[in-house]
């Protein structure tokens, strides 16, 4: 063969194989996009997937709050009896009262003379110790009480009113605005408290100007207590402003009252007064 010739043939060969090369070159290419075009969609659909299922937890969270917080103002003797989320936040007033027959399934002695629902001691103790070492002086002056001492409590108020010259009628105005009436206290629940400074022990505004209350308004719901009758919030709740009335409704609910500066009527959607 000429050497013309086989120069000509060596070339033909490496152009064929550069094609071939070429080809499959092209072929991997090709299912290298493929895979990176399928991973492209795959990284979107979970990424869907993913904010569905965040989505779908948030809507379950809102709706287990409101089963609570339905459960709360329904049936208050039966879920306050009970061991579910709700009975914390159970809604007691004019509007929602409890039954005269209710009594606390165990209370314990947080003070020489005074009860509460056992579920909130360990948190009260802790609060009253914490605001101790902080060399504050506070006690507890008023916590669970029967339908009768409830009664006696609301009748003795009203007496002092006709002492002072009240006629019936604003005898029980005024004191229907201070003392819950029977049936529809919160103390008879075993979850309020009411705590005065030993600094200043009477019960009007200027208790909330203690050291004692200004701390306690501030870190309660670190224990999940919330003021439970703030100021300028009597159209709602139906009772004056009390900076000594605390009530226990859990450490989740007392944060976002807290935050969102409200009443736990508002919380869970009722207003005592329209």
């Amino acid at each position: 063969m000429k050497l013309a010739e086989i120069i000509k043939a060596h070339l033909a060969q490496r152009h064929t194989a550069s094609l071939v090369a070429g080809g499959v070159a092209g072929a991997a290419a090709g299912v290298l996009i493929t895979l990176l075009a399928c991973h492209g969609v795959m990284e979107k659909k979970e990424a869907a997937y993913s904010e569905r299922t965040e989505e779908l937890t948030e809507e379950n969270e809102l709706l287990q709050k409101e089963i609570i917080r339905h459960n709360a103002v329904e049936n208050s003797t039966e879920t306050l009896a009970g061991d579910t989320d709700a009975w914390p936040l159970i809604l007691v007033n004019e509007e929602h009262p409890l039954d005269a027959a209710y009594v606390p399934e165990k209370l314990t002695e947080i003070s020489a003379g005074y009860l509460v629902d056992d579920r909130i001691s360990a948190d009260l103790r802790q609060m009253m110790q914490d605001g101790a070492a902080q060399g504050l002086e506070m006690y507890v002056t008023s916590a669970y009480r029967s339908y009768d001492e409830q009664i006696e409590t609301f009748n003795a108020s009203m007496q002092n009113r006709l002492t002072q010259g009240m006629t019936p009628l604003q005898a029980y105005q005024e004191t229907s605005m201070q003392v819950a009436l029977p049936g529809t206290s919160e103390h008879a629940t075993g979850l309020a408290v009411d705590i005065i400074s030993t600094r200043y022990e009477a019960l009007d505004e200027r208790q909330g100007d203690t050291a004692e209350q200004q701390w306690l308004m501030a870190h309660c719901h670190e224990y999940g207590f919330i003021l439970r009758y703030p100021p300028e919030k009597s159209d709602i709740t139906g009772i004056i402003y009390e900076p000594w009335h605390y009530r226990y409704v859990g450490k989740d609910a007392a944060k976002e009252i807290t935050e969102q500066g409200i009443t736990l009527e508002e919380y869970l959607g009722e207003s005592q007064i329209d």
